[in-house]
């Protein structure tokens, strides 16, 4: 059966983590990653400041071929990194053992990642392969996906929908707001940019699930 499990890593264990060294306040959040065979050139955000040469808050890393900036809106930037797959870490350990890559966020204190096998053995084997390349994972959450959950349900990550949930027994979206993102983040031991970010990914995809589901009923 379908599995889905989160991890986490030291903040410093993942390529992208040398941007803490100078930007301790920010969060990076990869876009959805799908593992291939030759090559992974995916996107990833930057959100939580402001500054001129983004791109040269990374510090080089073995594991980084070059950052480049695509966009920027305010304190968002939107860059994309060729990744140097020759490098032992999540990211080719991964695309090794063929597990997909739902959703990444890191932050100063760490990285977490979600990511679904086909069954429980795909887990197993990318823990069994993290371990011999010494890569330091902390398994977090581990569950099976079942038949019963609903398309939103099943388009939301854990992580999205733990957010939301506790987003709406709170109040946040109470007319005038009850808790703020900042409070939310507090209770989820997350940074506030990290709280927008999974809010915002998990209503598109409700939203996107609902639309979908209204439309083939017309």
């Amino acid at each position: 059966m379908a599995t889905e499990a989160t991890f986490t890593v030291p903040s410093d264990q993942f390529p992208l983590g040398t941007v803490f060294q100078r930007l301790p306040g920010v969060t990076v959040e990869l876009e959805r990653i799908i593992p291939a065979q030759d090559v992974v050139i995916p996107y990833f955000w930057v959100r939580g400041t402001e500054v001129d040469d983004i791109e040269g808050a990374f510090l080089d890393h073995p594991g980084v071929e070059n950052i480049r900036l695509v966009d920027s809106v305010a304190d968002e930037y939107l860059l994309r990194v060729e990744w140097a797959l020759e490098y032992d870490g999540v990211l080719s350990t991964l695309m090794e053992t063929q597990v997909p890559l739902i959703e990444a966020v890191g932050t100063n204190e760490q990285w977490t990642f979600d990511i679904r096998g086909d069954d429980r053995r795909d887990i197993a084997a990318f823990q069994e392969r993290c371990r011999e390349l010494g890569i330091p994972i902390t398994l977090t959450k581990l569950h099976a996906l079942t038949p019963i959950e609903s398309e939103a349900e099943t388009a939301l990550t854990d992580t999205q929908q733990e957010a939301l949930i506790l987003a709406y027994e709170r109040g946040y979206f109470n007319t005038p707001r009850d808790v703020t993102m900042a409070e939310l983040g507090d209770e989820l031991g997350i940074s506030q940019q990290a709280v927008a970010s999974r809010l915002r990914r998990g209503i598109s995809s409700v939203l996107g699930s609902s639309l979908a589901e209204f439309r083939s009923l017309e």
